[in-house]
């Protein structure tokens, strides 16, 4: 895999949280739509920030796929939170969970690259 590919997708998860985030604060008027808005936008910014620091760190197979399932599940559960706040239907949400458990093999996979060393 190119090199710049991850830390490119990176940017672009930080790009669309911040965009996503602060239309939703200025546009959206029901509470729990501005609510998933805010947790999609923690969960897709930090996540972003996290495969940079990932990298940054260590450049190992297993690290570059722990950013793959970060990214992944970021993009999935945020990015069905964006679609149910932006007014998708509600069967848009079964993703959340697949993105959920994408995040959580990311970080068990660092975890796992963390001590086996």
């Amino acid at each position: 895999m190119n090199s710049r590919i991850l830390p490119g997708l990176a940017a672009i998860c930080a790009f669309l949280a911040v965009a996503l985030g602060s239309a939703g604060s200025h546009m959206l008027k029901d509470p729990i739509a501005k609510g998933w808005v805010s947790t999609a936008t923690s969960y897709l910014l930090l996540h972003a920030v996290a495969v940079f620091a990932l990298l940054a760190w260590q450049n190992a197979p297993l690290v570059r796929v722990s950013a793959c399932l970060l990214l992944a599940g970021a993009a999935l559960f945020s990015g069905s939170l964006y679609a149910l706040a932006y007014g998708a239907s509600h069967q848009v949400a079964i993703v959340a969970p697949i993105g959920g458990t994408l995040l959580l093999l990311g970080w068990a996979f660092t975890v796992v690259h963390a001590f086996s060393r």
